[in-house]
């Protein structure tokens, strides 16, 4: 029997038929809005899929319709990316809001309760915060490091056990590079699980991709990726994507085709372009950024470094979780430089190679200022209390020499 292979190396032919395709060794852009049906019950049985009105039969496979459903650039996407995850099924979006806001939207109702951790990325925390409001859905927060127990009393306090309908985390925290539990948020929703409610888990991969952590793994029942940022990771596409298990995956489709935010054939071709070269570019970033840590942490100009490598004392908590979650360190670096936001500015503003630039995950390295950028609507009492200073610089490693992205930092920390 033939070996099963690494998802690395299915990421070039998995899910595609060359015979299909006049024999193209890769997937055209199917650049189509319908799709024809062979005869009418076959259009019939399609559309009873499509909207759940049965379920698949033995050997039976969904076919096209129109690509706000379905397309087949779209599918082969989605089956080479749940390979990562090991995931039963995936939906990609055409950005990664869509694909949060879509999950939000699908799993919360009117009176209903969103845990949630806390740092999140800016946009996503703008949504919660004031945008779910607007339909009666309102947020609870828990901080890193806080215990279950106290989020327990904390929520009980509040008196609203029965409305808490989703837990959802972003680990690690965009941009403090800051660990949650997994497993405590599993335990959390079945706390607020009745016979009657079942209470998912929702986590925010991006920081980590689908290499270097598998939140599925450890007890998730969804997992959310800006697919922008690693899995396109050459600034050049807008993307996002949730994966999970059938059931779940079935109502985020549904969700999906009536706000009718999936990807386009050209946004699917182009992450089955990146996908296949994702492990070499992470593993490549993954490397840079063990040697810029490094420089930064003795820098006398710098005062603080955020970095998972930097999570070394064995008897604490953060360590076991890193150690239970973390394949990698990543390539995500913070640091505080000594001074305020004179100072980071100062250093944005003489990067060379580095661009200053938001986004992440690219093949260029990314250098910005969270507190004035990515997060500059959260509030200021937030950002003090997580450490989101004016002097803190948030720094995407890419795959440029190390050596050559270490110069420029040096040199831009000399103009401080």
């Amino acid at each position: 029997m033939y070996p099963k292979l690494k998802p690395e190396s299915q990421m070039m032919t998995y899910g595609y038929k060359p015979s299909l395709s006049e024999g193209a060794i890769k997937c055209p852009i199917f650049q189509t809005s319908t799709f024809v049906f062979a005869t009418a019950e076959e259009g019939k049985a399609f559309f009873e899929l499509a909207y759940g009105h049965r379920d698949q039969q033995d050997g039976e496979e969904m076919g096209l319709i129109y690509s706000r459903i379905n397309n087949p650039d779209l599918e082969i996407l989605e089956n080479r990316l749940a390979l990562w995850d090991d995931a039963a099924a995936c939906a990609v979006f055409e950005s990664g809001m869509a694909a949060i806001t879509t999950v939000l939207l699908e799993f919360l109702k009117p009176g209903d309760y969103v845990l949630i951790s806390s740092p999140l990325y800016g946009g996503t925390d703008h949504f919660i915060k004031k945008v779910l409001p607007k339909f009666g859905i309102n947020a609870i927060s828990f901080t890193v490091g806080q215990s279950k127990e106290s989020i327990l009393a904390q929520i009980d306090a509040l008196g609203v056990s029965d409305k808490i309908a989703l837990v959802y985390a972003e680990t690690p925290a965009n941009p403090t590079n800051d660990l949650i539990d997994i497993a405590m948020c599993k335990d959390l929703a079945e706390h607020y699980s009745s016979p009657n409610k079942s209470v998912y888990v929702a986590i925010d991969n991006t920081y980590m991709g689908p290499l270097w952590q598998h939140p599925l793994a450890h007890g998730a029942d969804l997992v959310l990726y800006s697919a922008t940022k690693y899995i396109g990771g050459h600034s050049d596409v807008i993307a996002g994507a949730c994966l999970g298990n059938e059931a779940l995956m079935a109502r985020v489709r549904a969700m999906r085709t009536f706000l009718g935010n999936m990807a386009s054939p050209n946004t699917a071709w182009l992450l089955l372009r990146s996908l296949e070269t994702l492990k070499l570019r992470m593993d490549a970033q993954a490397l840079n950024a063990e040697h810029v840590a490094a420089f930064l942490n003795t820098h006398p100009k710098v005062e603080k470094v955020y970095y998972l490598g930097n999570i070394t004392a064995k008897n604490t908590r953060v360590y076991a979780i890193k150690q239970k979650q973390c394949i990698s360190n990543g390539a995500m670096i913070s640091f505080d430089i000594k001074g305020g936001e004179n100072e980071a500015f100062r250093f944005l503003n003489a990067l060379q190679l580095i661009k200053l630039a938001v986004s992440l995950g690219s093949t260029e390295s990314l250098a910005e200022h969270p507190a004035t950028m990515t997060h500059v609507d959260v509030e200021p009492a937030l950002k003090q209390q997580l450490s989101i200073s004016e002097k803190m610089v948030r720094l995407s490693v890419g795959v440029e020499h190390y050596t050559d992205i270490i110069t420029d930092i040096a040199q831009a920390l000399e103009n401080i």
